[in-house]
């Protein structure tokens, strides 16, 4: 997936803030996953609607670390997320 794409949360796919971090549950599956509070964030940013570049660029700002940093952690994450199915190209 390019940066500038929109992820889209599926219809089987439930979360919820738990404190810092997100818990989601695939309703398909009955499995569930779980998020650190940057990835949580990261969550959020997605389901505002902005892009995997958008949401890059503020984790940036609101973490200290560099955005390079940022950019290789949040693709690692988007791939894992993909691949089970928890976002899809919206």
């Amino acid at each position: 997936m390019t940066r500038e794409v929109k992820l889209g949360v599926p219809e089987h796919v439930m979360s919820r803030r738990l404190g810092d971090d997100c818990v989601m549950l695939d309703l398909a599956s009955g499995t569930y996953f779980g998020l650190d509070p940057v990835g949580a964030r990261f969550w959020e940013l997605v389901n505002e609607g902005r892009s995997v570049s958008d949401a890059c660029e503020a984790l940036s700002r609101e973490y200290d670390a560099s955005p390079e940093r940022i950019e290789a952690d949040i693709a690692a994450l988007v791939q894992e997320l993909a691949a089970h199915g928890l976002v899809i190209p919206a």
